[in-house]
């Protein structure tokens, strides 16, 4: 049987080494895990109790398609806590994880063909859910100049149809300030394209907080999840806020390609956002964890990285020591149990000579990994 054009896009490699590591591990290694951007807690204990006492109430079956009322109003909420935006909840569509949003996102927005333009390096799956969907990624290559962050001469005369931004960014961990948002939204909109902003890694930020681009326009999406800040990766909830005129298209593509988000997750999600405690335990967690990784990488003869304002990456780059990051990482895993993630995946041009470190685990975890890396290129 025959397969589409559409469906030849390229792996996800942190997947792949994900697998590696799972198979060393099979045989019986030891394997730390900086490959993955998964925290290394589970979802708040609040999300738990909410879902065993929702179990025990009764079957939960089908919501309707943009997700329980309760939960996008206290969506709508934390932008008035976190960005003092007055955000009306009837803008805010609950979807299955972030890549959900995107589905719906790109559906929405953009006809076969279109151009959509992503920064490089950056989240590999933007590329190949476009390329699946018969839309054209444009990779506009960053300078560490612009903190690998997309600048409006980036992408000027690539007649794109949209742009797509990530701040903080993975796998680099930087973010745009309110300047850098309001030129690039409105370089955007003067060239007639939609402009959508991935803001899943909100909330992990250490120095300053970041910057929605809510704060600058309603007229552009957002989308955002709760796998990574509430640590709920496994339960595939998460949310997008779209102008007020765009809710019934999105509706309409949200009651076709997926029903509705999981009833489940949706409980357990509105029971997280309030788990404050817990949620700043863990970023104290990262908070120590990438102090670790500062002065640990370069120790260890990783010199060349960027440090990250948010999420929980070091993205680095290794010309010095590989121009085949993914034998290099493959190498790593082999020699002392560190799985880590080639930076191919991220930008197909240049990241064979960058790789993406993970501290989104347990301190112990990143201390030994940080020992192993060491222990690695002394031996080099």
């Amino acid at each position: 049987m025959r397969t589409s054009r559409r469906s030849d896009v390229d792996p996800f490699i942190v997947m792949d080494v994900m697998e590696a590591a799972r198979a060393a591990e099979a045989a019986g290694r030891h394997v730390i895990h900086m490959e993955v951007g998964q925290p290394g807690t589970g979802a708040p204990q609040a999300a738990i109790r909410a879902l065993e006492q929702a179990m025990n109430d009764g079957p939960l079956g089908y919501t309707v398609a943009l997700g329980l009322p309760a939960l996008r109003a206290r969506i709508a909420q934390l932008y008035g806590e976190w960005y003092d935006v007055d955000l009306n909840p009837d803008r805010v569509i609950v979807t299955s994880g972030a890549s959900g949003g995107f589905i719906l996102a790109f559906n929405a927005l953009f006809d076969s063909g279109d151009r959509v333009g992503i920064g490089a390096p950056g989240y590999p799956s933007y590329r190949q859910i476009l390329s699946g969907l018969g839309l054209t990624p444009v990779d506009l290559p960053t300078e560490a100049a612009n903190r690998y962050q997309p600048v409006p001469e980036d992408f000027a005369g690539h007649d794109l149809q949209g742009l797509l931004v990530a701040s903080p960014a993975n796998p680099t961990g930087t973010m745009l300030d309110h300047a850098a948002m309001s030129d690039l939204i409105g370089a955007t909109q003067k060239a007639g394209a939609s402009f959508i902003s991935d803001e899943i890694y909100h909330g992990i930020e250490y120095e300053a907080k970041a910057v929605s681009a809510l704060n600058v326009s309603d007229d552009v999406y957002v989308i955002n999840s709760f796998s990574k800040y509430f640590s709920m990766t496994g339960w595939r909830a998460g949310w997008m806020v779209v102008p007020e005129d765009h809710v019934r298209v999105v509706e309409r593509l949200a009651q076709n390609m997926f029903i509705c988000p999981p009833h489940a997750s949706q409980v357990a999600a509105l029971a997280a956002m309030d788990a404050t405690d817990e949620l700043k335990a863990n970023l104290d967690v990262y908070r120590s964890n990438r102090a670790l990784m500062l002065e640990g990488l370069p120790k260890a003869g990783f010199t060349r990285i960027a440090p990250p304002d948010g999420a929980f990456y070091v993205y680095t780059d290794v010309s010095e020591l590989t121009d085949d990051s993914r034998a290099f990482a493959a190498c790593i895993l082999d020699e002392v149990g560190v799985a880590v993630t080639p930076g191919l995946d991220f930008d197909p041009m240049r990241g064979h000579q960058t790789l993406r470190f993970s501290y989104a685990r347990t301190t112990e975890d990143v201390a030994e990994g940080l020992r192993r890396l060491k222990d690695f290129m002394d031996r080099r």
